[in-house]
């Protein structure tokens, strides 16, 4: 059994796979900061809610936009939010040559979202959680393989 690689904040090892880290990906004909820009922007239908996040000057602002509950989210956001984080994953490790080499060379490594603050995207911090965004890298990581 592969080892598993836990990563979670943008400064430590493997920090790069955090959502906030800073490399910009261009998606739907727009250039965003980071991914989490992208993602969080696409939480919504309104195309100024989305360009206001967009330009927000920092991923951690973009998260506080994007998870305000005053605005009201996209119709199909649950069904469609795992999809619209594979899309921002797959631009951010295609467009960045040394992003792709990284996770590449994870080999068959289990990567985990390691934070007691999510159970949805990380694994909880007691390992319970759905690690979402680990598995999507996984899966990015597969497919960049069959890229070749």
């Amino acid at each position: 059994m592969p080892e598993a690689i836990y990563f979670y904040s943008v400064g430590d090892e493997y920090g790069e796979f955090s959502n906030f880290a800073l490399y910009p990906i261009r998606a739907r004909k727009k250039l965003w900061p980071t991914s989490e820009h992208f993602f969080q922007a696409m939480k919504f239908s309104d195309a100024k809610e989305q360009e206001k996040i967009r330009r927000a000057n920092s991923p951690m602002l973009a998260a506080r936009l994007g998870r305000d509950r005053k605005k009201k989210l996209r119709r199909d956001w649950e069904s469609a939010k795992v999809g619209v984080m594979r899309e921002a994953l797959m631009a951010k490790f295609r467009q960045h040559e040394e992003l792709r080499a990284l996770l590449l060379s994870t080999g068959a490594a289990k990567l985990v979202e390691h934070t007691d603050n999510d159970a949805y995207w990380g694994d909880g911090g007691n390992g319970k959680g759905k690690n979402m965004l680990g598995r999507l890298l996984m899966q990015v990581r597969e497919r960049l393989r069959e890229d070749g």
